[in-house]
């Protein structure tokens, strides 16, 4: 009889013991999988940053340059106004472009407003 008890025991800790190691392995694997989404998050998010750099940084040359233009036809106007009004024009339009290429730009960067993590 105490052959059967002992028997059982070790039957019922075998059992509880190998269903603790598979709930252990499913925890470790959502926790993993919970990583592997984040690491891939901050990719994107650091791909996204990178490809924006050169256009940023190429729009605000561009408006720069054109915002620049502008200030000189401006000041030209009154020694000679023809030359001033055509760089006015000119200036403007340029630095317009500049700030168009700027704002896409900051469009690509923009993802959206942040999901809310599922732990809260």
């Amino acid at each position: 009889m105490q052959k059967v008890y002992i028997a059982t025991f070790f039957t019922f800790w075998f059992v509880c013991n190998i269903n603790a190691q598979s709930q252990e392995k499913i925890n470790l694997d959502s926790l993993v999988n919970a990583v592997v989404k984040l690491e891939k998050e901050v990719y994107e998010v650091q791909l996204n940053l990178h490809q924006s750099q050169k256009q940023l940084k190429t729009g605000i040359f561009v408006a720069t340059l054109g915002y620049t233009v502008t200030i000189i036809g401006g000041q030209l106007l009154g020694t000679r106004p023809e030359l001033g009004e055509a760089l006015l024009y000119t200036g403007g339009a340029i630095g317009i472009a500049g700030t168009v290429v700027l704002v896409k730009g900051f469009n690509k960067i923009s993802l959206g407003p942040p999901r809310k993590p599922k732990y809260y």
